[in-house]
């Protein structure tokens, strides 16, 4: 049985070869992070993960964009603090996201994925978009 690593390596060669220039990669990228994430995980990975889904969902940014902030952030060398861990993190996983028919379904799921996922980091969400608007000077 593949593990959600190898999972995830596998969707990338997906994401990775979309002919979409939103760049839904790193939509995967940031989901599969947040939810794997563990007291291990080096807070600038969590924080930019969280920061990532926010900016997606709640911002309709695209992928490309988000890819932009994250590289915006990560100029600033500063001293990340990762947020309070959830239990749970999220309802639909990689290989859900696998499971589904590559195209629109496929892509449908990865939305899915990320909402799941943001869902899961509830008791974070206001610190992270209060983090992203203060960081990006985004409203």
């Amino acid at each position: 049985m593949a593990t959600d690593q190898e999972l995830f390596d596998e969707l990338s060669f997906y994401t990775l070869a979309h002919p979409d220039p939103a760049f839904i990669h790193q939509n995967a990228v940031d989901a599969f992070a947040a939810q794997h994430a563990d007291q291990t995980s080096k807070p600038i990975v969590v924080v930019f993960a969280l920061i990532g889904l926010y900016l997606s969902l709640e911002k309709n940014w695209t992928g490309k964009q988000v890819q932009r902030a994250h590289m915006q952030l990560a100029r600033w060398r500063r001293q990340w603090v990762a947020p309070q861990f959830p239990k749970e993190r999220g309802a639909i996983g990689v290989e859900d996201v696998l499971a589904a028919a590559p195209g629109a379904p496929r892509d449908a799921m990865i939305r899915n994925w990320c909402v799941s996922v943001w869902d899961a980091w509830k008791g974070n969400c206001a610190a992270i978009r209060d983090l992203a608007r203060n960081e990006l000077n985004i409203e």
